[in-house]
């Protein structure tokens, strides 16, 4: 008599589109977009972004919503300065108060463009459908440093001559240079961002990662001049948002930090490089810091409550003030659409929504949303990535007179919902009913089908401070039971770890559960997912990682499983796979899984997730047929505090199945370690084999 086990279903489209979802901004040429995509470009947001001073320290010009306002540091009324189909961010007044030049992102291009204050006119500075980003105008206002990829399409510092708002030449003033190191998520070749000038405008600050092996890189200095030797000023692992500031005094800088600490703050340094004092505290990210020209304040952004915000800091004292703009003077008036999202009851329901101007494609988003934006999309079908927020099941956006698409959608188990509005005077409303896809078949007679997502980063170094609470608003919004809050380093922080606890976080409820796990990191043997530890957090929490305490490949893979066995923790394999062929081992990409699979040691493999599910699905079936059981998962791999991303939570997500009742860790571990499980990233399909569900074994 022999056994067949019958492990588990799992779908995904593996017929070849015509049309392929391709990066946002193709222009940049790097390894891993995932990364500089949310931490360094401009991203949407419905609070501030990026922040200037006026020449005279009495105002402040900044990015919100994708528009630039003005703004009174004694004032908390707002005048918008732009209103057009793109998305303006990163403004910088020029010293004379007559100019700002800021960056635009619209028709698949960052180009940077210059505003008359007092006309209003604006014009392009740039037209070669380049990333150009971080404008700053010198002391003297005679030119203008930005970042392009303009060259080679990679990141380097440019400078263009000005005169009276317009640019008559520009120059290349960083090199190509590349190094041989093996770098983590960077690659060969190296970048130079966030120019500074110096207060006489003879040089520059910049952040390069040139002979550097981890992290966007250190802080230099180099004489503002093609082809000038750059000088060390502070070597330190920064993830793309230091973002380097001068003083006016020429002996102090500003910059963001998470040096010891798991959040980005404000530090001081010295132009020469002295050891940084830090100038703000707290759990949370204080970034884009910017020095006003009387030096008496740091205008900053900050996360501390969730969304973004903007406040300055007193240079002396340190007292912060936060600005907010309670009335906001439009350059078109603003009217509203009340949305309401319900469910097959009548009843308000948390669901995912797009709104665009139906002529523009313009997003538009309520004032106190976290905004959401696709980081790829197939240009066939769209000009720009989907934009989206979450809502409750109630929301107000203000939007000017027009016609406006809105759409509704919540996981895999409704029907997306479309309806046009139109907005002439006062407030337009709007009502999308969810309707129920075929309901989902039973596992069996007894046993219902729950959703989780088994790959989740809470916080990840994106522009919001998430929270437990949050993260089940997202979750709910996308109709899952489970999240697996993966806890994980971001370089040489672990943003998260103060939510590590063994069960069920303390927000969770009756239908919605959520973990907090580990994604144990080593790019050597292949990323793992810890489920359900129930002693500690295991540390080191990475390997291989070259010129920390943690460069040793050990512990391998097999020794961590073993140490998370002991816990009696699932160990799972995530993003396995971009290759069908199984990697030279050389190579150090995944090659444990097959031994650790040979050896017991995994419980699981993401199926579908952030790798190509083909690629993976080959090599998995590849095990199975080797006979070794090896139920399939599946998980977003969300950053769920970016504004850029992949997907929301639930993109991908494992089906398991559960007895009626409250949801359970221990039920959805036990049905994941048993292969009752299907994953997906939308089909939703049950069957049976002689009767049998998946998990059972079919003995002919």
């Amino acid at each position: 008599m022999r056994k067949f086990t019958f492990l588990l279903l799992v779908l995904a489209s593996s017929v070849p589109s015509p049309a392929q979802r391709e990066p946002v901004l193709k222009q940049i040429d790097h390894p891993h977009n995932y990364y500089f995509r949310e931490m360094y470009l401009p991203q949407l947001t419905s609070g501030p972004s990026s922040v200037a001073w006026s020449p005279d320290s009495r105002e402040l010009v900044y990015s919100m919503q994708g528009f630039l306002w003005r703004q009174k540091i004694d004032s908390s009324v707002a005048q918008q300065l732009t209103d057009s189909a793109g998305y303006d961010y990163q403004p910088d007044w020029s010293p004379d108060g007559r100019f700002i030049a800021f960056c635009r992102y619209a028709n698949d291009a960052l180009e940077l463009m210059a505003l008359d204050v007092k006309t209003g006119e604006i014009w392009p500075l740039t037209q070669g459908g380049n990333v150009n980003l971080e404008p700053r105008w010198s002391p003297a206002g005679d030119r203008l440093a930005y970042v392009s990829t303009a060259f080679n399409r990679h990141f380097h510092i440019f400078a263009a001559e000005m005169k009276a708002g317009h640019v008559v030449s520009t120059e290349r003033l960083t090199g190509e240079t590349s190094t041989e190191v093996p770098r983590y998520y960077y690659g060969k070749f190296d970048h130079e961002i966030s120019p500074a000038w110096s207060p006489d405008g003879k040089e520059i600050l910049f952040v390069s990662n040139r002979g550097r092996l981890n992290g966007s890189g250190a802080i230099w200095k180099m004489a503002s001049e093609p082809g000038s030797e750059p000088r060390l000023v502070r070597e330190e692992e920064t993830t793309w948002k230091a973002r380097p500031d001068w003083a006016s005094d020429g002996k102090r800088v500003v910059y963001a930090s998470y040096d010891r600490r798991q959040w980005h703050q404000l530090w001081l340094t010295t132009a020469s490089g002295g050891d940084p004092l830090p100038l703000t505290f707290g759990e949370y990210d204080n970034v884009a810091p910017r020095w006003s020209p009387d030096q008496k304040h740091v205008a900053f952004i900050s996360n501390r409550d969730g969304n973004t915000a903007l406040y300055m800091v007193g240079t002396v004292g340190g007292a912060q003030r936060r600005m907010d703009s309670t009335t906001r003077h439009y350059l078109r008036p603003r009217k509203s659409i009340s949305i309401s999202v319900l469910d097959a009851a009548g009843k308000p329901t948390a669901a995912r929504v797009f709104l665009n101007d139906a002529g523009t494609g313009r997003f538009y988003g309520p004032d106190d949303a976290w905004l959401h934006a696709d980081d790829s999309f197939v240009r066939g079908e769209r000009r720009e990535e989907a934009r989206y927020f979450h809502t409750p099941g109630r929301s107000r956006v203000p939007v000017p007179a027009g016609t406006y698409s809105v759409a509704a959608m919540k996981g895999f188990s409704f029907e997306l919902q479309h309806a046009e509005v139109k907005v002439s005077t006062g407030e337009a409303r709007v009502t999308l009913r969810l309707k129920p896809l075929l309901p989902l078949p039973s596992s069996n007679h007894s046993a219902r089908w729950i959703s989780g997502d088994l790959h989740v980063h809470m916080n990840y170094g994106g522009a919001y401070r998430n929270t437990p609470e949050r993260l089940l608003q997202q979750a709910r919004a996308e109709d899952l039971n489970v999240i697996e809050d993966l806890i994980v380093n971001k370089e040489q922080r672990i943003p998260d770890i103060a939510y590590f606890q063994l069960g069920p976080d303390k927000a969770s409820t009756a239908d919605l559960l959520l973990l907090h796990g580990q994604e144990f990191h080593s790019s050597f043997w292949g990323h793992m997912g810890l489920l359900g530890l129930r002693q500690n957090f295991l540390l080191p929490a990475f390997t291989a990682y070259p010129q920390t305490a943690a460069a040793s490949p050990y512990p391998s893979n097999g020794v961590v499983a073993d140490l998370a066995h002991a816990q009696h923790a699932l160990v799972g394999y995530v993003h396995p796979y971009d290759e069908e062929e199984l990697p030279d081992p050389s190579l150090g990409r995944n090659h444990a899984l097959p031994v650790d699979a040979a050896l017991g040691k995994v419980d699981y493999i993401e199926v579908l997730g952030f790798s190509d599910h083909r690629a993976t699905a080959a090599i998995w079936y590849r095990l199975l047929n080797l006979g070794f059981r090896l139920p399939a998962g599946a998980g977003t791999d969300a950053m769920a505090n970016y504004a850029s991303l992949r997907g929301p939570v639930g993109t991908t997500r494992t089906f398991a199945a559960a007895a009626p009742g409250p949801v359970t860790a221990e039920a959805f571990h036990n049905a994941l370690r048993r292969g009752q499980t299907f994953a997906s990233n939308g089909p939703l399909l049950s069957f049976t084999l002689n009767g049998q569900s998946p998990g059972a074994e079919i003995k002919f």
